[in-house]
């Protein structure tokens, strides 16, 4: 399971820095940049709470600079590569306490957690693309995880 999850946080790494750099080839308009830095601050969000740290956020839309984006990009994804080399496979069926924004509390398996981590990032590039579509880009870079597998195997 650790193999996998890494495999799936390498590629949620391959398409942010795709997406970043479209959005800063699109002279990083406001919306994207929005989006791109809620999903940050997501991904920071989990990893907190993975870890039982308190949130260090009052909301999931926290606004970064490109340039922090460009920053915080290969700092997440080295944390959670980190994080996960240390894990056992015991430790992905291990709950996970958390509060969520409006003080419910929850609790999730860390392998679900995980999975979430990588959909919303997928779903939150989606959105990213559309932006980007709407402010005038005339191509989007292919973020797809069959696409990413192809160059990992070299099929391209």
């Amino acid at each position: 399971m650790k193999t996998h999850f890494i495999k799936l946080f390498n590629y949620n790494r391959f398409a942010n820095d795709l997406l970043l750099k479209a959005i800063t080839d699109a002279h990083v308009p406001p919306k994207p940049l929005q989006l791109f830095a809620h999903l940050l601050t997501a991904e920071q969000v989990w990893y907190d709470r993975c870890h039982g740290l308190p949130n260090k956020f009052t909301s999931p839309w926290f606004d970064y600079t490109i340039e922090e984006c460009t920053q915080l990009v290969p700092e997440c994804h080295d944390r959670w590569i980190s994080y996960l080399n240390d894990l056992t496979n015991a430790d992905f069926d291990r709950l996970i306490k958390y509060q969520n924004f409006r003080g419910d509390y929850f609790q999730d398996s860390l392998a679900d957690i995980l999975t979430h981590v990588i959909n919303h990032g997928t779903h939150t590039r989606a959105q990213i693309g559309q932006q980007l579509r709407l402010a005038g880009a005339e191509s989007l870079p292919i973020t797809d995880y069959s696409y990413y597998l192809r160059l990992l195997r070299s099929d391209i």
